[in-house]
């Protein structure tokens, strides 16, 4: 009875925060859709963000209110809560920096601030809903992927190269240049490589391959380290020596090619920093044993929860 409760109220605080959250990503998709000018490249980005959130939000709210998720919530719906969590607040970031400052005329800056402003709302309630997940797993002692180290570490990098994503989406800063196209061959091969070991897990398929896991991760992560150390992202070294940043007569349609280089190079640095640091968590769980202990990678039903009464002794049968 008690462990129903518990199930019952953590039910309802779930469907409160996605309600909240539905309710942000909506207020802000709505400001920016409904301006009426152009947004570009990033402003198209962080729209198509709210977007997602929610709508995949909505799904998952509609899931658990008809019961069709038994196990809720779940590692998919954690994993969702952490990628949403992230790219809300990339979103708003990318959108005061890269559009809202350059804003002329006020009716349209007012509105666009009142969409960031519910861009970090959302960040905040995806966040909570992190954490409410982590405490049923751990109130129920289970084990979800995306909440440990290496998991966290695989969900920062599919972030990051999604973020490097957007910068390069303007295939001008490339097209000519082979060795900046080595360059988006190297972000989309470490993407496609940790979004493998995701799916993997959330499939619970990492078990099935024909060897062991944690070896079959340490060789992606090392190749992801030597691809991301081979890495010139080039350009000029001073902004004022870029033409196309001097000469750029709409700054809220158009990024300079300059500021998408430098950015693309400090999300580089910050994912091979991440590479690196799941090199080495791999690299010592090698080392210490290649057996991965069994793990329960879902959060059990309410009768998985109740003690299982215990036979006795073949003897004692009655």
């Amino acid at each position: 009875m008690f462990t129903w409760l518990i199930d019952e109220r953590d039910c309802l605080s779930d469907c409160c925060l996605q309600v909240c959250q539905l309710f942000s990503t909506c207020v802000a998709f709505s400001l920016v859709a409904d301006m009426g000018i152009g947004r570009g490249a990033l402003g198209n980005w962080t729209l198509s963000i709210w977007c997602f959130c929610f709508a995949v939000t909505l799904i998952i709210l509609m899931l658990q209110i008809w019961k069709l998720m038994s196990d809720f919530p779940s590692k998919h719906s954690g994993t969702f809560a952490c990628y949403a969590a992230l790219l809300c607040l990339s979103a708003s970031i990318i959108y005061s920096i890269a559009y809202v400052q350059f804003l002329p005329y006020e009716p349209y800056r007012d509105r666009a601030i009142a969409a960031t402003a519910f861009s970090c709302i959302a960040f905040l309630l995806y966040a909570v809903e992190v954490g409410v997940i982590w405490r049923v797993f751990w109130f129920n002692d289970v084990t979800c992927y995306v909440l440990t180290m290496p998991g966290l570490l695989k969900v920062l990098e599919t972030f990051t190269a999604c973020v490097i994503f957007a910068f390069i989406s303007n295939t001008s800063l490339y097209h000519d240049q082979p060795a900046l196209r080595w360059c988006v061959a190297v972000y989309t091969i470490c993407f496609l490589q940790a979004a493998v070991v995701l799916v993997l897990n959330l499939g619970d398929c990492e078990y099935r391959l024909p060897i062991p896991f944690p070896i079959f991760q340490l060789g992606l992560t090392l190749l992801s380290v030597l691809l991301y150390f081979d890495e010139k992202v080039g350009g000029q070294p001073q902004r004022s020596s870029d033409v196309n940043c001097s000469i750029m007569g709409d700054p809220n349609y158009y990024v300079c090619p300059w500021d998408q280089r430098l950015a693309v190079t400090v999300l580089t640095a910050i994912n091979l920093l991440l590479y690196v640091a799941d090199l080495v968590f791999w690299s010592c769980r090698v080392s210490v044993g290649t057996e991965d202990p069994p793990r329960v990678t879902s959060a059990p039903d309410s009768s998985q929860v109740s003690p299982q009464p215990c036979s006795g002794p073949p003897g004692d049968a009655t």
